[in-house]
């Protein structure tokens, strides 16, 4: 049986719209912002005079640090480093975490945020994955020294949030770092 030429045309017409908006919808982009961005509203006009801000933010996160545009607070848990490119745990942050755990144990009602942090080198997607190994690994480890894993989560930044930004081995050395928020603090 032969197809008519008006239902072969009409079929090369259907499919060619078809193509066409695929094609478009395909091509359209829809930029995502970073999470680094933020989107602030603009303050509103007042006769007030505002105190001064502390260039230390009080929230502890380095996320909210930046989008206040502060440093972030340092807490009773130091930061632990990280070798090039590495997750594995040195000597000296084992020491470090020891006395996270101890920490950790005497404030029991205390939660923490272990942040997974990179130096500037490799692609965003790498280190992303980069410092959320780095976390995961100081949380382990403090699981293997008792502290319960309902009590810490982590995250990764990345390259996103450097602690410095030169373009020097000490800066991307410094960058290199789980830093740890506590989220809860116990009561007294």
């Amino acid at each position: 049986m032969k197809i008519p030429d008006w239902i072969r045309l009409n079929c090369i017409r259907i499919s060619l719209s078809l193509l066409l908006t695929i094609l478009l919808i395909g091509c359209s982009s829809t930029e995502k912002p970073k999470p680094q961005e933020s989107k602030i509203q603009p303050q509103q006009r007042t006769t007030v005079q505002k105190p001064v801000k502390s260039p230390v933010s009080q929230s502890g996160s380095s996320l909210d640090a930046h989008r206040e545009g502060k440093v972030p607070a340092s807490g009773p848990l130091k930061d632990i480093y990280f070798d090039f490119d590495q997750f594995d745990l040195r000597a000296d942050a084992r020491d470090t975490l020891r006395a996270h755990a101890k920490w950790l144990k005497d404030a029991a009602a205390a939660q923490v945020e272990i942040e997974g942090h990179c130096d500037e080198r490799g692609t965003g997607e790498y280190n992303l994955a980069l410092g959320a190994k780095r976390a995961q690994s100081a949380k382990d480890y403090l699981m293997t020294l008792g502290v319960p894993a309902n009590r810490i989560s982590t995250i990764s930044y990345g390259k996103e949030l450097p602690v410095c930004n030169e373009h020097t081995e000490d800066c991307w050395r410094r960058n290199r770092h789980d830093r740890f928020v506590v989220k809860s603090a116990p009561t007294t």
